[in-house]
């Protein structure tokens, strides 16, 4: 019997001991926003696999790193953000050159940064210098706990960068205004999701473009509308075994399997049915009519890297902590 098992928040430090006989079973830690999808990932690898369970973790990805430090025996990670991963192999969970054990440096698909507002779009927002505006509030989560709006925050720092030749004090003003623009930050991007959607509060919300599809499928897409933005940042969502459990576990091989799945068209279809671009081509080419171009940069070429953007921005008293701090 297939037994899907979304984990809440509140329960990530109450996993079972690590049992050397679980090789019928892992447990999948990943982003809040995540659910809908892994929950149909996961019903397709079941029925290949007859009497294996896969069991759910969804929130914040740093917090889920922090939690598997902590004691969260999760086999594998389906993470939105490259620094959360390298926190546990910091730590010691998941081994060093993780990105190169799967394609497209250990990413699966790939989605970016866009935006939702409100059907008939009221306040005419188009791109990113809409969001500074002194009449638009914004919807975002904490980038201190959530991958997903740390994409938001080097987004919009990204535009910054080019509308204002690289000068840092102006790139910092306009980010710091759209901060300020932002009424309340939830944990995560789901929480978010209901700030904007239930709460009704915001005139948009930033969020990756695969979720404003989900929420305009769910809530109704005749009471929102998609924004694309002029550009945006590549969000790649990476993904890895964590060895120590893993190997603890003895579920290596169920492991590798689940996340391959991930790559096999089936999956990919999966993941584009859910609103995620997609690198198998064939895939990627019957889904084409349901996604906008969009020009995308990356963290390596605006940022150098995901290593210096954690000691300049992501780090104690980085960028970050002085944008958010000035609230």
């Amino acid at each position: 019997m297939k037994r899907i098992l979304l984990l809440g928040a509140a329960l990530l430090g109450l996993a079972a001991p690590i049992s050397a006989h679980a090789a019928d079973k892992l447990l999948n830690a990943s982003y809040d926003v995540a659910r809908e999808l892994f929950a149909a990932e996961n019903e397709a690898f079941v029925k290949q696999h007859p009497g294996i369970t896969i069991d759910q973790s969804h929130g914040g990805t740093s917090k889920q790193a922090r939690a598997i430090v902590e004691g969260l025996e999760a086999d594998v990670v389906t993470f939105n953000q490259v620094t959360d991963i390298d926190f546990l192999v910091k730590n010691g969970f998941v081994a060093e050159g993780w990105q190169q054990k799967f394609p497209n440096n250990a990413s699966p698909f790939y989605s970016f940064p866009s935006f939702l507002v409100r059907a008939g779009n009221p306040k005419n927002i188009k791109d990113w210098s809409d969001l500074a505006r002194d009449d638009v509030k914004v919807i975002f989560p904490n980038p201190k706990t959530s991958g997903n709006a740390r994409y938001t925050y080097l987004a919009a720092t990204a535009y910054a960068k080019e509308a204002f030749n690289n000068d840092p004090a102006k790139v910092e003003e306009f980010v710091t205004k759209i901060f300020d623009n932002v009424p309340v930050f939830d944990t995560g991007g789901r929480a978010a999701t209901t700030t904007f959607v239930e709460r009704e509060i915001g005139d948009v919300i930033i969020t990756f473009e695969a979720e404003t599809k989900s929420i305009a499928k769910q809530y109704g897409e005749d009471k929102f509308q998609s924004v694309v933005p002029s550009v945006s940042l590549l969000a790649e969502f990476p993904v890895a075994i964590v060895d120590k459990v893993a190997d603890a576990r003895g579920s290596r091989d169920l492991a590798k399997s689940y996340l391959d799945f991930l790559y096999a068209p089936e999956g990919q279809k999966i993941a584009a049915e859910f609103g995620h671009r997609v690198h198998d081509e064939k895939v990627a080419a019957e889904f084409k009519d349901q996604f906008p171009e969009i020009r995308l940069v990356n963290v390596d070429d605006v940022f150098g890297g995901w290593k210096k953007i954690s000691e300049e921005h992501f780090a104690e008293g980085g960028t970050l902590d002085k944008i958010y701090g000035s609230r």
